[in-house]
């Protein structure tokens, strides 16, 4: 039972996952965000390094141990991720009323657990060793001799490190763009599909005793004599849902091996014109004719299904009780289950006193909260024993996207919260960069290179590590995106503009993130850059 809600997928009789994927996809993705916020900082901390290589000479000269040395940079990683966790608890308990509202769920924080504290700390260091890992070991190594004689300089193979770890932030910020972008356009994809009946008001009311049956022809006749109802249907299964599947039919073609099953719903005349489904062959059930055929309506799947190339007036036959029944009807495919899926090959046939739910179209002009008055009223006169309950079609049907649109909302945070980082990162290694070209820059000013110039020369490695991060993450993003579409049957492509989207996205943001310390150091009087030399 504790199993049900994470795993409730199953194929042939075995488990197969369910809401767990998306337990494991937000895990998987939380590390990552964690592992961009642990790059940045060794990408910062080894950019302060001419600042902190004095102190290395100085402690490794007085008989400092490099142990030593690397103990004190850990010990300082474990101390900013300690104050972090703290600040992160605190922001936690901040947002999580809106992260409730947005999970659909209430959430709380298990502080009264051991377990959450003893987890949180191995987090705290585990992250501290591994942010701290690269500048303890790079910051350690550092030669007092030529600290202390101020002949340090960090030269190029230095910053090819830091760079890497850029390409590295930016490949995942990318992935996670083309992801979010896709996820939202397969749920807008699924939703402009045609569903094959009217959702806009059409009323739902869920039967709970045989007292509906007993008076539907006075119930109806009450409805309609309210001026707010155009019409009300009975059926065993609600528009927005199937609850019955059969089989054992036979008909005229039908190879006698195969295994037939179809979804079925037993229905009052009235049912096609409540929902609004649309007749594309014969005609739809009405009041005057004769139940003696068994007339029955199919779908265009289940004429597919069938392989029938004129179904009206072909007969079905049940093995079990040998009854015939006769098409007489095909209607368009009505969506009642996942809207991701496709269509099964459905059976409406006239209903035989199984009514567990009333469809009720209202009036189009009709006031809604004066139409549920007058519904609620009608039902508790002829149902008097029990709560009148109502669901709206539209909103049944809107339900079938939650998955999906909560995948969607929370990777639209994890994505702003990855570029935030992946720009924070960007911010601090153009500033490094910025500061390392002091002179160099201060140089091509005076001998009459343009702020434009010197901000398009500052700009283009940065650019080139931002082409580099888009020509990996988006094949790595089309490879986890395809095998995520093809868990739908009906699902959107990927197409060009998706990936041209997120490399202009990237561009202009990695632009407007470097540009500030590119135009700062441009501008910069020469006379200050050149004045030590």
């Amino acid at each position: 039972m504790n199993d049900w809600h994470l795993y409730s997928d199953f194929r042939n009789g075995v488990s197969v996952g369910g809401a767990i994927q998306y337990v494991r996809l937000f895990t998987l993705i939380g590390v990552f965000v964690l592992l961009l916020a642990c790059i940045n900082f060794m990408n910062l901390s080894t950019a302060r390094s001419e600042k902190r290589a004095k102190e290395v000479g100085i402690r490794k000269a007085i008989g400092s141990l490099r142990g030593q040395l690397i103990g004190q940079f850990f010990s300082e990683s474990v101390l900013i991720a300690l104050l972090s966790f703290i600040l992160a608890i605190g922001l936690v308990v901040l947002l999580l009323p809106l992260f409730s509202e947005v999970a659909g769920k209430k959430l709380t924080i298990p502080f009264d657990r051991p377990l959450f504290w003893v987890t949180g700390l191995c987090f705290v260091f585990i992250t501290g060793i591994l942010a701290g890992s690269y500048p303890a070991l790079y910051l350690s190594s550092f030669r007092p001799v030529k600290v202390l004689k101020g002949k340090f300089r960090v030269g190029k193979l230095a910053l090819v490190p830091r760079r890497a770890l850029v390409v590295l932030q930016f490949t995942v910020s990318v992935v996670l763009i083309i992801g979010t972008i896709a996820v939202f356009r397969q749920i807008q994809y699924v939703k402009d599909r045609p569903v094959g009946y009217s959702r806009d008001g059409l009323v739902m009311v869920p039967v709970q005793s045989d007292d509906i049956g007993k008076h539907y022809d006075a119930l109806r006749t009450a409805l309609q004599q309210t001026g707010l109802v155009e019409d009300m249907a009975g059926s065993a299964s609600a528009p927005t849902n199937i609850w019955a599947t059969n089989g054992g039919y036979s008909w005229h073609g039908k190879d006698p091996s195969f295994q037939d099953e179809f979804v079925a719903n037993f229905v009052t005349p009235e049912f096609g014109k409540v929902t609004g489904w649309q007749v594309v062959e014969g005609r739809d059930f009405s009041r005057g004719m004769p139940t003696d055929n068994h007339p029955i309506i199919i779908n265009e799947t289940a004429v597919r299904y069938m392989n029938m190339k004129n179904p009206i007036g072909e007969v079905l036959t049940r093995d079990h009780g040998n009854e015939q029944y006769t098409i007489v009807g095909v209607v368009k495919d009505m969506i009642n289950e996942s809207p991701f899926e496709p269509v099964r090959q459905m059976i409406y046939t006239l209903n035989q006193g199984l009514i567990y739910n009333v469809s009720i179209r209202v009036e189009p002009h009709a006031s809604m909260a004066r139409a549920l008055d007058a519904i609620k009223t009608a039902f508790q006169k002829y149902d008097p024993n029990e709560i009148f309950e109502y669901q709206f079609a539209d909103q049944e049907y809107a339900k079938k996207f939650g998955d999906e649109e909560l995948v969607g909302r929370l990777a639209g945070v994890f994505t702003t919260l990855a570029i935030l980082i992946s720009c924070l990162g960007l911010f601090g290694l153009s500033a490094f960069v910025a500061e390392q070209r002091t002179r160099e820059v201060g140089i091509r000013k005076v001998l009459g290179a343009s702020v434009f110039t010197l901000w398009r020369l500052l700009s283009r490695e940065f650019l080139v590590l931002v082409g580099l991060s888009l020509l990996i993450g988006g094949p790595v993003a089309s490879w986890i995106m395809y095998g995520w579409l093809n868990n739908y049957h009906y699902h959107a492509g990927l197409t060009w503009w998706i990936f041209a989207a997120t490399a202009g996205g990237v561009i202009v943001i990695t632009l407007l993130t470097v540009s500030w310390q590119a135009v700062k150091a441009a501008l910069a009087n020469p006379v200050e850059s050149l004045r030590a030399e």
